[in-house]
């Protein structure tokens, strides 16, 4: 399995979903990424982590609330929300650093 870094440094968009099983709007953000893998395609990775698995990588992004939100491109951290974010926002977002 490739690492984070790995992941991250792709020279497309990568979003990042720190989430819990936990969290009831976690559960919410689920079928939003799906829809905006649908509708992008190859032009994003969409990426989750369990924030109770990986407590160091949420740590160091400074994660406190979820479901917290990242955008990448080539290792650079480019957007962050926490929250429920509605997939055209998603699509939108991810078509400007396209």
């Amino acid at each position: 399995m490739s690492s984070f870094n790995d992941i991250i440094n792709q020279d497309k968009p990568v979003l990042v979903d720190f989430f819990a099983e936990w969290c009831g709007p976690c559960k919410m953000m689920a079928p939003i990424l799906t829809d905006v893998k649908a509708a992008l395609g190859d032009k994003v990775s969409i990426i989750k982590i369990d924030v109770d698995k990986n407590q160091s990588l949420a740590a160091k992004y400074q994660v406190r609330g979820v479901p917290t939100l990242l955008l990448f491109k080539n290792g650079q951290q480019l957007w962050r929300q926490s929250g429920v974010v509605q997939k055209n926002d998603l699509i939108t977002l991810v078509n400007i650093h396209n």
